[in-house]
């Protein structure tokens, strides 16, 4: 077997081992390399009496029968459309205005926010649960009917003020703002106007009635996103119901004290729902989980609050729902104080990676204006920031080339004797100052990359439905053209995405795909051992059709990579004094013959 293809080979082996070894003992050996979300959960708090006595009390369950109807306010900015109901104040109808649900241009816009009585209700809702000396009448809950105090419809730079009052001598009032993006703020006032002093607790819930529609795909997560203290947790739909019943709530559920910072919600592939409390102050986070209701729950509970005769209390909530856009959740972090919201996009285990890779994807988009032509742009710096290894790495393949005239003269005087030919063929390598191991660098370093390329153009809405060129409308989609409509020459469509037919008809970037692989293999004569012939033959064609299902933009960039790739060999194999000789190469793979020489001086 040729000493460079077995090299290929090993290398190919090794690093699939290396990156599930570092998926497997990197959060165990460097926790403080990774995000908490790979680390152990976030302890709850003990239910111990003490503990019951001075934190905020369970949250109102959210019910499953609809709401009688009630007025409404309107929502209304550049960005966000639908309704508050003034039954509690639930925010329970919302739609993102610049995103729809597919690239057609009468297709709906995404819907992110229902009301119960739909299908899978989401909403929040903001309210009072009592203290010592109130009832639950005595505040507003999720039934409250609220009016009106001040504005009209909810816009930017148009705040709106609600109202409610009890019989005891407090008066509730609940501005609700929110910005050009997608953040609300909620800030709730009492004033106690009796002559008892009251005790009482601000909430926020959100609420998730059903699964959604989940994409089920392991590279994206769905589900609970929290951050307490400095801590990352992400938690799945499928474990809210194996949590450990909490004393304090009577359902599943963990309830984690923060002291300083954080947030917590519900992400979806591209969209979010999140509250954030006051940074810098204590509160209760809560992930709850009503099996009879088969409802999800995100709480954000503040401390008890004690309002004097005479005196005034309130409280900031503000709440994202929207878009997980990253120049949007950066500005919020950077700008407007909440800590580590960046990483409510989820970048996965080499975040190292994802992050610095995006970073350049995105500044070339905004350099150039097209997302595809930007995954090009990235796919050139990439490769000339591994230049100086690849290089080497090449110039060491031309040089095993020049020595495999006396390898084959070794091995025929060894014959049988494996170990005396190790024996010469490493001494033969010290000699010639020769390291057989050095072809296997690109490798090594390209399969990280690609799997981090993977997950940056499939979790960030950057590339959702953004077009290239000609056919190519949405680059986070497979290639929409096929062989079985003879690329939209016949008159019937292409299969549908993800079927047994679209992976067998596939289209014309799995087909460049699979020629530039191809033409690199044809740099060099095929092995003469018939096993890795075939191996090498298949290889191409393996690649062609298992990536044809992949997003267009993955694509792409691996046609890009590979053409960069089949340039700098051959130009550095030609400075070497060595001219490729690609089509005999190919010829000879036709022929069945013995393969042409590699190069020719």
């Amino acid at each position: 077997m040729d000493d460079q293809n077995k090299n290929l080979i090993l290398a190919t082996v090794l690093s699939f081992l290396v990156i599930l070894g570092w998926f497997v003992a990197g959060p165990m050996l460097f926790p403080q390399w990774f995000p908490a979300e790979t680390q152990a959960p976030l302890t709850p708090v003990a239910a111990t009496p003490e503990a019951l006595a001075t934190a905020a009390p369970a949250g109102t369950v959210a019910s499953t029968e609809p709401l009688p109807e009630a007025p409404r306010l309107t929502i209304d900015t550049p960005k966000l459309s639908g309704s508050i109901s003034m039954l509690g104040g639930r925010f329970d109808d919302l739609s993102l205005k610049t995103y729809h649900e597919t690239i057609e241009p009468n297709s709906p816009t995404v819907k992110l926010l229902s009301p119960v009585g739909q299908t899978t209700p989401y909403y929040a809702v903001f309210g009072w649960a009592p203290g010592v000396g109130l009832t639950a009448e005595d505040v507003p809950g999720a039934a409250t009917e609220w009016k009106i105090a001040a504005g009209g419809t909810l816009s930017v730079g148009q705040p709106v003020t609600l109202q409610w009052e009890n019989t005891k001598g407090l008066k509730f009032l609940r501005t609700i703002a929110v910005d050009e993006d997608f953040m609300f703020s909620v800030t709730d006032q009492v004033q106690n106007t009796g002559t008892a002093a009251a005790n009482l607790y601000s909430y926020g819930q959100i609420v998730r009635q059903g699964l959604p529609k989940l994409q089920n795909i392991y590279v994206v997560h769905e589900g609970l996103v929290r951050r307490t203290d400095g801590s990352l947790e992400e938690l799945k739909y499928s474990k809210f119901a194996s949590m450990t019943p909490n004393e304090r709530e009577g359902y599943p559920a963990e309830v984690t004290e923060a002291t300083k910072d954080g947030w917590i919600g519900f992400t979806d592939h591209y969209w979010m729902t999140t509250l954030v409390p006051e940074q810098g102050k204590p509160y209760t986070a809560v992930a709850k989980y009503l099996p009879g209701s088969d409802i999800y729950q995100a709480e954000v509970r503040q401390p008890l609050m004690t309002v004097a005769p005479g005196a005034t209390m309130e409280t900031t909530t503000r709440m994202f729902a929207g878009a997980k856009e990253w120049e949007t959740i950066r500005a919020y972090q950077d700008k407007a104080g909440i800590a580590g919201f960046i990483d409510s996009i989820d970048w996965g285990w080499f975040y190292f990676l994802t992050k610095p890779i995006f970073f350049v994807l995105h500044w070339l988009h905004g350099l150039i204006g097209n997302m595809g032509l930007a995954i090009i742009g990235l796919t050139f710096f990439l490769k000339l920031l591994v230049l100086p290894l690849a290089y080497k790495s090449y110039v060491s393949m031309a040089r095993m080339k020049e020595l495999q005239p006396e390898l084959e003269v070794l091995k025929e005087r060894a014959g049988d004797d494996k170990q005396k030919l190790q024996k010469d063929m490493m001494a033969l390598y010290k000699e010639r100052k020769v390291n057989p191991a050095a072809g296997c660098l690109p490798i090594f370093i390209q399969i990280p990359i690609f799997f981090s390329l993977y997950k940056v153009i499939f979790v960030t809405i950057e590339l959702r439905q953004s077009p290239f060129f000609g056919w190519i409308r949405d680059l986070s989609a497979p290639d929409t053209s096929s062989i079985y409509n003879l690329f939209g020459a016949l008159p019937w469509g292409a299969p549908t995405p993800h079927t047994l037919l679209a992976t067998i008809f596939i289209g014309v970037l799995p087909i460049l795909l699979g020629v530039t692989m191809w033409l690199q293999q044809k740099l060099n004569p095929a092995p003469a051992d018939p096993v890795q012939q075939q191996l090498f033959a298949w290889m191409p064609f393996v690649f062609m059709f298992m990536l044809g299902g992949f997003a267009s933009g993955l694509v792409i960039y691996w046609i890009t990579n590979n053409t960069i790739t089949f340039t700098q060999q051959y130009l550095i194999m030609r400075s070497h004094g060595h001219k490729p000789d690609i089509f005999g190469n190919i010829k000879s793979g036709f022929s069945k013959k013995k393969p042409v020489e590699v190069a020719k001086k």
